[in-house]
């Protein structure tokens, strides 16, 4: 007689920031947690993001208060939990008194009624009016405030055009997403959630009072709930997996980023404006490139399929150019990289126009389905925590929310301890050299000293992958962070894979799957 399967409290569909924030905030309030991705973390959308923790500057201009608000609050709340991943960065905002654009938001209609002779531009005091409230919305306590700067010789007006004289600098902070969410997948397990990479479910029914939870190799799980935070695919699970009706629907926005050699000397980014209406930033990216990105298409087919095209790299080339001095060409381009985000479709006329924000849609006709539509990173926490108030009238066992003040693995140290903690891990493991050590503590923070635990040397780290990827560091990665193949460590828990060779890759493969965590 086959065993019966085991009942969780929470049963979720997708291994992306959302989900593993979920798994996360649901295991450490003491409900059972079993989480299947059908690839690796972060596969698809949350790994292809700008790689930022922000308001959402542009989003005011759609007079988005709510998720700004929220977004801008939680800038600072996730940046003490993981000060190893995400870190304080300035933007330079320039002002180009030529630009002019095509825009239909509501501020920009406003502005054309009240004033027309201004229509197709920003003034400079809507741009100060709006980082203003940026500045004012949040609770700002760590991160600077706004300041005007200018642009003619200083190093932030370098390597921009002549015309560009004045600017503005702000505030956001950078983020390592694919370790976000990692790292929230592995305290979550710490937490004793469930969580399983290569593992598709093929389909979910209700059966006497419980969901059945099929995967597509045979193994069977049942839960009290199941949540689909499927991102691109949540509409598809909704429909094909667990054959509920659909009231809501998803928009698939692609949005596309290049990397090219470093650009600028310094460690701010830029905040550009086009004659589009849409913005691009242009961020310090892995010490030696620059990101530049993203763009805005509605996109059809696969979630997988997405890749910035020929059209795309055209278009953030020229767009940069538009500031650079030095034109940036496809020729340079080193990497490039795309995803689909899966947007609560509000019926907006443009993929730029759809909302950021999140829909948390509850089906409790039998045990719940709780389907989450959109969301941005900045706000997943928050998103985690909304998603658990729906949840919580059916687990009465249930703790209180806890992650407002709840560090990430290896983030338990200050804000500004970065620089601290490199100098101890030179002190104790002499071998390493500077921008080694700096890599580990920006990847594992504390963590670090565990994955260097008894080295005397670099030779008792084991082989040596190249890039300073060594045998513990990779091992640790498969046992603690639930990599399997080579593009799981390289491209998703480090951006290794712009220093290695392809056989250098081909080695680490064929290391994991000789040697299985």
């Amino acid at each position: 007689m086959p065993d019966t399967p085991q009942i969780s409290d929470l049963f979720i569909i997708g291994g992306g920031i959302n989900g593993c924030g979920i798994a996360r905030d649901a295991a450490g309030r003491g409900l059972s947690v079993t989480l299947a991705e059908m690839g690796d973390l972060a596969q698809a959308t949350s790994s292809a993001s700008t790689k930022l923790f922000h308001g959402g500057l542009r989003y005011l201009e759609y007079l988005e208060i709510r998720l700004v608000r929220e977004a801008l609050r939680e800038r600072e709340v996730l940046l003490r939990a993981m000060p190893h991943i995400s870190r304080p960065m300035r933007f330079v905002l320039p002002l180009d008194p030529g630009m002019t654009f095509e825009s239909d938001t509501p501020v920009s209609k406003a502005l054309a009624l009240l004033m027309p002779w201004k229509k197709g531009h920003r003034p400079n005091l809507l741009i100060r009016a709006g980082l203003f409230l940026y500045d004012h919305l949040g609770g700002r306590k760590i991160l600077p405030g706004t300041t005007s700067l200018s642009l003619k010789g200083t190093p932030e007006g370098a390597p921009l055009q002549d015309r560009l004289q004045k600017a503005y600098e702000y505030s956001d902070c950078w983020v390592d997403d694919a370790r976000l969410v990692a790292l929230n997948a592995r305290d979550a397990a710490q937490h004793g959630a469930r969580i399983m990479v290569g593992a598709q479910v093929a389909e979910a029914r209700r059966d006497d009072g419980l969901w059945r939870i099929t995967l597509s190799d045979g193994r069977v799980f049942r839960s009290r709930a199941l949540v689909n935070a499927g991102g691109p695919w949540v509409g598809q699970i909704i429909r094909d997996v667990a054959h509920l009706p659909l009231s809501e629907s998803v928009r698939l926005v692609r949005g596309s980023h290049i990397v090219v050699p470093r650009l600028f000397d310094h460690e701010k980014a830029y905040f550009f404006q086009g004659h589009d209406g849409r913005i691009i930033f242009a961020i310090p990216y892995q010490d030696d490139f620059t990101l530049i990105g993203t763009t805005d298409r509605d996109h059809h087919g696969s979630p997988l399929d997405a890749e910035c095209t020929p059209e795309e790299q055209d278009y953030l080339c020229a767009f940069a150019s538009e500031y650079f001095a030095q034109p940036v060409t496809r020729d340079q381009i080193a990497w490039t990289y795309s995803g689909v985000r899966p947007l609560y479709d509000d019926g907006a006329k443009t993929a730029t126009a759809a909302t950021r924000d999140y829909v948390l849609s509850l089906q409790a006709d039998g045990p719940p389905c709780l389907n989450v539509f959109g969301g941005k990173i900045t706000t997943y926490r928050r998103l985690a925590e909304h998603a658990l108030e729906k949840l919580v009238p059916y687990f009465p066992q249930a703790t209180p929310a806890w992650t407002a003040g709840a560090s990430l693995p290896g983030g338990d140290f200050p804000v500004d301890g970065v620089a601290a903690l490199i100098g101890k891990l030179l002190h104790d493991y002499p071998f390493l050299d500077h921008k080694w050590a700096g890599r580990l503590v920006r990847a594992y923070g504390t963590d670090a000293a565990l994955i260097l635990s008894g080295a005397g040397s670099a030779a008792d780290l084991g082989r040596d992958f190249g890039a300073t990827l060594t045998e513990a560091e990779l091992r640790w990665l498969m046992t603690h962070e639930f990599a399997r193949h080579a593009g799981d460590v390289v491209w998703r828990r480090s951006k290794l894979g712009l220093r290695l060779s392809p056989d250098q890759i081909t080695a680490i493969g064929d290391y994991m799957s000789r040697n299985p965590a």
